[in-house]
């Protein structure tokens, strides 16, 4: 079988490092699952997604010259590129703009000075004790 690049196939994890998986695939090739194409969220160890001898769906997204295949998980799922674009929807909708924050930041800002004003006074007896 002839392995291209964006095509999908199943391998069977053949070796797991602190930077990802190694996949063997079908003809005896091998190819590597970075840690951040192993899931769409934070890997912090791979070992907790993938065990040896796992039988996992690959997407192959590069061959380098010097025979090198790298793989993603991630980008199998048929959904990938849907959830992905959902995803910065939600981000994009829930982010404001910098103006809102520095407007919500100088409010929040000037009521803390004024109760910090309003604390210190009361702590020297108020502004008449000091005429």
């Amino acid at each position: 079988m002839s392995i291209a690049v964006g095509t999908v196939v199943e391998g069977v994890v053949s070796g797991i490092t602190r930077f990802g998986a190694f996949v063997e695939l079908p003809g005896g090739l091998t190819g590597l699952v970075h840690i951040s194409e192993v899931a769409d969220t934070y890997v912090k160890d791979v070992k907790d997604f993938l065990k040896e001898r796992d039988r996992v769906k690959v997407k192959v997204i590069n061959i380098d010259e010097n025979g090198k295949i790298g793989l993603s998980i991630k980008q199998a799922d048929p959904n990938y590129n849907e959830n992905r674009r959902e995803n910065c929807r939600r981000r994009a909708a829930a982010s404001t703009s910098f103006e809102d924050k520095l407007a919500r930041f100088l409010k929040e800002s000037d009521e803390r000075l004024q109760d910090l004003r309003r604390h210190t006074e009361a702590r020297r007896g108020g502004r008449s004790a000091r005429q």
